[in-house]
């Protein structure tokens, strides 16, 4: 059911015309919105029904309500419970044309071949409601994921010869689709696919911890990484050099971006696949929970006219979307933005995207020479990686333009000298460089399990706390609950420190003035260091110490 096949089906059929069917595609696509829901909002449908009527008359199918639909126990038993949860699928009635089941995704015909092959039965397809099928499921069969035994029971009858015939085998297809939306539900944005000598970890990274899954049997590791090549369009028959792909995929009816990078390691290939998952990211400069201070500064620092503004800190901490949702606030009309990326890794409508390609000789620095022959307003430049992009960056904006980038610091001055021991002249950091904002990622602790603690004076002595600064102040935890895995926390949000490059900071830098020198004036000046960033977060209930400690 992705919102491609939908849409072709009612092109086909001639219930939208091609217009339609691109302003329907691009909206479920690109807003990640249910394709079903968006039919409704054109008004192609009036209600739910009458879809699910086409799709039954495209699939030669009887259409069903099954709001009060109860079958037998006896029926229910001829479809095991795992395949039920792995497929789909839920049988309606036996009769002599066959077993007639209902299928979350009508519009599969793989399905109804793969049931039919696993329980040796003629499978009559019907159509209902997806949501009711999935009710039915879960009332039945429980809500439950299927377990690896489910899914592999029936591998042994698979008669698959080549990597490409195993990789493409059903409950390998079925497998690699569970471990992603599983992904996806639990909003991982790193899943690690491991090939050890006795077994085969699969892990997620949620909220920048990792947790194991229950792993599947070892001698699955080459199918299971062949058929993530595969969907990555990477040479499977490659296996001595790494290699980088890129898996766009519909999960749950929300389109989902994977960027895929393999290694070779004593064992076979380890994977690796990052998420974007576009509709659980917000680029809204406002809702990435800064202090209002902060937010102001950064929007009038992204309107001037020229000069470099530098988000730093390490990876994974937010950087890229902090620029993005930057980018996206000036994205107006009369306003040419460009950016040079590696990779690229959310598309931005309106702003010219550049993927960086070292390969071809398509370096930062050389895609930033020829920006200026674009005739931008506004560029972004990934990362500051040599003093060639950096000398490049500051003669664009010496020329008129207002450049965004990251550079991989512990603070925000650090971000000025790490650019003079590139090379930089400092009087042209000076006088180009707006301001530096620095950043971390820290978890917050979930809401249904938070409760107060009284912390011990050696966490309170490691924070540079003392019992007397407290006055009163109230630290929470969390206790683990099944709303957070047990781990005491869900959801993250960012510190910040910013240093706005004003006339005295100007100064120190012209002198060539040390990290610890600038970062001491600044403070005098007003700048919130992430430490005490942190503490505000631990006094608002928001975070833990631990957390604090460990990123500051």
């Amino acid at each position: 059911m992705t919102p491609q096949n939908v849409v072709d089906m009612l092109e086909g059929r001639g219930v939208i015309d091609k217009d339609q069917a691109y302003d329907i595609s691009q909206d479920a696509v690109k807003n990640g919105k249910d394709v079903l829901q968006v039919l409704l909002d054109y008004g192609v449908y009036n209600n739910e029904d009458e879809f699910w009527a086409t799709v039954a008359e495209e699939i030669g199918a009887e259409h069903f309500d099954l709001s009060d639909f109860s079958p037998p126990p006896s029926v229910i038993q001829l479809i095991p419970q795992g395949m039920a949860r792995l497929y789909g699928a839920f049988p309606i009635t036996l009769d002599g044309q066959g077993l007639h089941v209902a299928f979350t995704d009508a519009l599969n015909p793989q399905l109804v071949e793969d049931l039919r092959f696993s329980l040796d039965k003629n499978i009559v397809p019907v159509v209902a409601r997806r949501s009711q099928v999935q009710a039915l499921i879960d009332k039945a069969y429980g809500t439950g994921m299927p377990s690896v035994e489910e899914i592999f029971g029936n591998l042994a009858k698979q008669t698959a010869n080549s990597p490409e015939a195993e990789a493409n085998s059903a409950p390998i297809v079925k497998f690699v689709d569970l471990v992603m939306t599983q992904a996806i539900k639990e909003r991982a944005s790193d899943i690690h696919f491991e090939p050890f000598e006795t077994e085969f970890k699969i892990r997620y990274r949620v909220d920048g911890a990792l947790y194991e899954m229950a792993p599947p049997p070892v001698h699955l590791a080459n199918p299971v990484i062949s058929r993530i090549k595969v969907m990555a369009n990477m040479n499977i028959a490659e296996r001595r050099i790494p290699q980088d792909g890129r898996i766009m995929t519909v999960v749950d009816g929300k389109p989902v971006d994977m960027r895929v990078n393999s290694l070779p390691t004593q064992h076979g290939e380890s994977v690796v696949l990052r998420v974007l998952d576009r509709s659980s990211v917000n680029l809204d400069l406002e809702h990435l929970g800064m202090p209002g201070f902060l937010f102001d500064y950064i929007v009038e620092t992204i309107n001037k006219p020229n000069g470099i503004f530098i988000v730093t800190g390490p990876t994974g901490a937010g950087k890229t979307t902090t620029l993005y949702a930057a980018l996206r606030r000036i994205n107006t009309v009369d306003c040419k933005l460009i950016t040079a990326e590696d990779p690229v890794e959310y598309e931005l409508d309106g702003i010219m995207q550049v993927p960086v390609n070292d390969a071809v000789g398509l370096t930062f620095a050389r895609a930033l020479r020829a920006f200026l022959r674009q005739d931008p307003d506004r560029i972004m430049v990934g990362e500051m990686r040599d003093v060639e992009t950096a000398q490049i960056a500051i003669q664009a904006s010496l020329t008129g333009h207002l450049v965004l980038s990251t550079l991989h610091t512990n603070d925000a001055a650090g971000a000025v000298t790490r650019l003079v021991d590139m090379g930089v002249e400092p009087f042209l950091v000076s006088a180009t460089l707006e301001g530096v904002l620095a950043q971390r990622l820290l978890r917050t602790i979930c809401k249904k399990c938070r409760a107060p603690y009284e912390p011990s004076q050696h966490i309170l002595n490691q924070l540079g706390v003392s019992s007397s600064d407290l006055g009163g102040k109230q630290f929470y935890t969390g206790g683990g609950c099944p709303a957070c895995g047990n781990s005491g926390y869900k959801g993250r949000k960012g510190i910040y420190e910013l240093l706005d490059v004003t006339d005295p900071i100007r100064d120190l830098i012209t002198e060539k003035a040390p990290t610890l020198v600038l970062k001491q004036k600044a403070i005098e000046l007003g700048m919130v260091p992430l430490r005490e960033d942190g503490l505000r977060n631990i006094y608002d209930g928001e975070t833990t110490v631990e957390e604090v400690l460990k990123y500051t």
